[in-house]
């Protein structure tokens, strides 16, 4: 038996005097002991904020999105282990693959968003603000890191997956993270940890472990500092009414176990995709994890006419789902985390029982390698209600295992009624080819969901299905659901970040920002900055072109040249009731022609310019106008090299502002360019394009 030690402070503390013994879900032999009671909370705090986040917060996003792809790469290599270990939780290959590569895969997506943000340790939030007539005064929004510590506690039935999907997220917003998992599977994210902690890739104090009882690791919090939590809706609001929590207004982010749905639309007989798609997503979702999943279907709604032909068609593919030690070759459905948790199971049944009735059971199944005595099995149970629109229990109750209920409806808007019963949803799925059933379906069941998937053929083989939350969207919900929500791409950093709204002249909202700022100042460039290198780009050069008068030869060639006929560009006699005066010239010829003014033609540092952010054409053309081009450098991004033959370089926007000759803005687009460092001894390699 391993006693799990604490990570606390920059050091591996052994386990108490006390350990409790954790055993294994298929067999209840020892597996591990955990005891915290010797852990010193405080210190973990305070080294969490002294050391962990004063370090990451020095980080750059790029710099932390690198951490994190490095992280990922490592804990990929070392897998194995971690599958080793969740066997012991019940857990078959394909459960863990969620658990183990689904959240080394979540450090990978927001590894990969590094790319969407700057090349600093704060975010510029969204676009300026003008506060003033003359433009003097603007505003913008700034998210920096909390000065504090992210304290993640997390439930049994993913221990990876559950502390990786919300420490990515953490520690790319610059964040220290202390985390608690569940004690019964601890030993899980305790391997993972180790492993870590072993890698030296994170920055001291970025991650501590507490593997057992917290006790009082509320205590300690402040205002700072953000707390999630993922569990039971009953544990959730203790916490959330902590004083502590109340006190400091401490940020309390719950994920509660839900009572999901899944929806057979109207048009989804028996015989079409859907149908037989609606019967396998529910199987799934009974079995994955022995049912141990919040986001698992604890209810699904069918139309009354289907009842008996769903659940035929769900006797025969579970049926075909040995169960057993997951170990073993062939077995498809392992066990619950352990006999306590099949104790629950049981007594949430019976109570579902008062009101409710079993359509389908595989009691007294044969186990493989396996006996029911010692190990923490349950066999599926489906159950039904004749009017659950006047139910109870089942719009209530969550048996967290291998059990679902059947529900008939008559209408759409039944079906809509029984999922918001539910009070609030992490999740709930549709089966429908009709998009004006997945229409309304979506409109009238967003208010209660986190998420909604609508599934039907044309998805079915690339769909993630029901109960997989993605890192690209929230994973959260409304109600009994907990109100909270993780993850969700970059809406994910907000949890972390304190957004302040910031005033003053554009000159010091671009030193803040280090974006120029509209109305703020642009020093001509000593040289054309075409001609320099990353280093040597600053934010606000300018760089003012020749200018050139539009003739209507301009106009007829581009037509030619790129087939852009419009009528508004070569047949003067249409214009009569538009909003143009006379011939105007194309707008992609006014960029291009910008192009050919902006454009350094020589060979140098920019290596290419791979496409534009934003265009837009803000005043018509007209052949006699005289056009020119202010070219600004606007944001600045170090690149990461992708290898040994790469060159070192970053991204430049280039704000390229194309003004007539009253100075007034008739086109206005962001560049992208690639350019060399001048550190690089292949700087000269590239060209433009």
């Amino acid at each position: 038996m391993r006693l799990l030690d604490n990570y606390i402070a920059g050091q591996w503390i052994p386990a108490g005097p006390d350990p409790q013994v954790l055993v294994d879900a298929v067999h209840g032999r020892p597996v591990a002991g955990v005891d915290a009671s010797n852990v010193d909370l405080a210190q973990a705090f305070a080294h969490a904020r002294s050391v962990g986040g004063a370090q990451l917060r020095k980080m750059t996003f790029q710099q932390r999105g690198l951490m994190l792809k490095a992280l990922a790469l490592h804990l990929m290599e070392k897998k194995e282990e971690f599958y080793n270990w969740s066997v012991h939780t019940g857990a078959t290959r394909g459960d863990a693959w969620i658990d183990v590569e689904g959240g080394i895969g979540t450090l990978f997506a927001y590894a990969s968003m590094r790319k969407q943000l700057p090349d600093l340790p704060y975010l510029i939030d969204g676009d300026p603000a003008m506060l003033s007539r003359e433009g003097t005064f603007i505003g913008h929004h700034i998210g920096v890191p909390k000065r504090g510590v992210a304290v993640h506690i997390n439930a049994y039935n993913f221990p990876i997956w559950g502390m990786l999907e919300k420490v990515s997220v953490n520690l790319l917003a610059g964040m220290p993270a202390i985390v608690k998992p569940a004690t019964l599977t601890s030993y899980v994210a305790h391997a993972m940890v180790k492993e870590i902690v072993a890698s030296g890739i994170l920055p001291e104090g970025a991650l501590q472990l507490v593997c057992g009882g917290a006790r009082d690791i509320l205590d300690h919090v402040t205002f700072q500092d953000v707390v999630t939590f993922t569990g039971s809706a009953e544990t959730g609001l203790k916490l959330k009414s902590h004083a502590r929590i109340l006190a400091e207004n401490v940020p309390f982010n719950l994920e509660a176990d839900s009572l999901n749905s899944l929806v057979l639309g109207p048009d989804a007989a028996p015989g079409t995709a859907e149908f037989d798609l609606f019967v396998k997503e529910l199987r799934k979702e009974m079995t994955i994890k022995c049912g141990q999943r919040c986001t698992a279907v604890r209810r699904a709604m069918v139309p009354a006419v289907h009842l008996e032909a769903v659940r035929d068609a769900l006797k025969k593919q579970l049926g075909r789902m040995p169960m057993g030690d997951p170990s073993v070759e062939g077995v498809r459905m392992g066990a619950l985390a352990g006999l306590e948790q099949r104790k629950e199971v049981e007594h949430a049944v019976s109570k579902l029982l008062q009101d409710a009735e079993v359509l389908l059971e595989f009691q007294g199944a044969e186990l493989l390698g396996a006996n029911w005595e010692s190990g923490a099995f349950y066999a599926p149970k489906l159950l039904t209600h004749s009017t659950p629109l006047s139910a109870q229990g089942i719009h209530e109750i969550e048996p967290f295992g291998p059990v679902s209920s059947l529900l008939p409806y008559n209408t759409l808007e039944d079906a809509i009624e029984l999922v918001h019963k539910g009070k609030g949803s992490l999740c709930c799925s549709i089966a429908t080819a009709d998009a004006a059933v997945a229409r309304e379906f979506v409109v009238e069941a967003a208010t209660h969901h986190g998420r909604i998937l609508v599934l039907n053929a044309a998805c079915a083989k690339e769909s993630t299905g029901h109960g997989s939350p993605m890192p690209q969207l929230v994973h959260g919900g409304p109600g009994r659901a907990g109100g909270g929500e993780e993850m969700g791409g970059l809406r994910g950093l907000g949890h972390y970040l304190q957004r302040t709204a910031i005033q003053g002249h554009p000159d010091m909202m671009t030193a803040v920002t280090a974006r120029h700022q509209p109305g703020a100042s642009r020093p001509e460039a000593p040289v054309h900055p075409f001609r320099l290198h990353f280093e040597d780009q600053q934010v606000g050069m300018t760089y003012t072109t020749h200018r050139h008068t539009v003739t209507e030869a301009d106009i007829v060639n581009f037509a030619n040249v790129s087939g852009d006929h419009f009528y508004a560009h070569v047949d003067e006699t249409a214009l009569e009731g538009t909003i143009f005066e006379r011939r105007v010239a194309h707008g992609y010829w006014v960029l291009s022609k910008a192009a050919g003014m902006f454009v350094e033609p020589h060979k140098g540092p920019v290596l290419l310019n791979y496409g534009l952010e934003s265009c837009r054409f803000t005043k018509p053309v007209y052949p006699g106008m005289t056009i020119g081009v202010q070219l600004t450098v606007e944001e600045k991004i170090q690149q990461e090299k992708r290898g040994d033959d790469d060159v070192e370089k970053g991204i430049v926007k280039f704000k390229v502002d194309v003004t007539d000759e009253t100075g007034e803005t008739v086109a206005i687009a962001t560049i992208l360019t690639m350019v060399a460092n001048r550190t690089d001894a292949k700087e000269e390699s590239g060209s433009q394009d």
